[in-house]
């Protein structure tokens, strides 16, 4: 597993959807993560320190963990099933560990809010396949080859910092 940060959060101009950008801590690789609008907004909130009259969902998670006694220990992006990013929540509770499935956006947005490490699985950094997870297409399935195409026509303003 790879420590990663979240690097950047921002809308991939060709496709419309958000990403979110992990990149390992101690290095140059990266990791896109296509994410669903209510999660951008969610992480980006937290990012840019934005402060919310009531609780949201993933604070609400937060809060969840934290008062049953919970730590969240870390998150983990483990595997691509099927084009889509598998997580993992990691808590420990009066000492027993609890391991909860996640989809990314939402263990990222929780991480964040708690001060949790986000690891991803060394292959997902080095995979074609993890390419392909969770990118938009226009109804059709595009190719691994098709998919580097369009991220390597992608420009970094195209990931700019995302406001709500």
């Amino acid at each position: 597993m790879v420590e990663v940060i979240v690097q950047r959060i921002g809308l991939d101009a060709q496709s419309q959807a958000f990403v979110v950008i992990l990149e390992e801590r101690a290095g140059n690789r990266a990791l896109p993560v296509w994410i669903g609008r209510s999660e951008a907004e969610a992480i980006a909130a937290h990012l840019n320190d934005v402060k919310r009259e009531r609780p949201m969902t993933h604070d609400l998670a937060a809060s969840l963990i934290t008062g049953l006694g919970g730590l969240l220990r870390r998150v983990q992006i483990t595997r691509v099933v099927q084009g889509t990013f598998i997580a993992e929540l990691q808590l420990n509770r009066h000492g027993s560990n609890v391991v909860v499935d996640a989809r990314p956006s939402d263990a990222i947005a929780i991480a964040l809010r708690l001060g949790a490490p986000i690891f991803v699985a060394e292959a997902l950094l080095d995979d074609d396949e993890a390419s392909e997870a969770d990118a938009p297409t226009d109804g059709d399935h595009l190719s691994a080859e098709e998919l580097q195409r369009h991220l390597s026509h992608l420009r970094p303003e195209d990931f700019g910092r995302f406001t709500p």
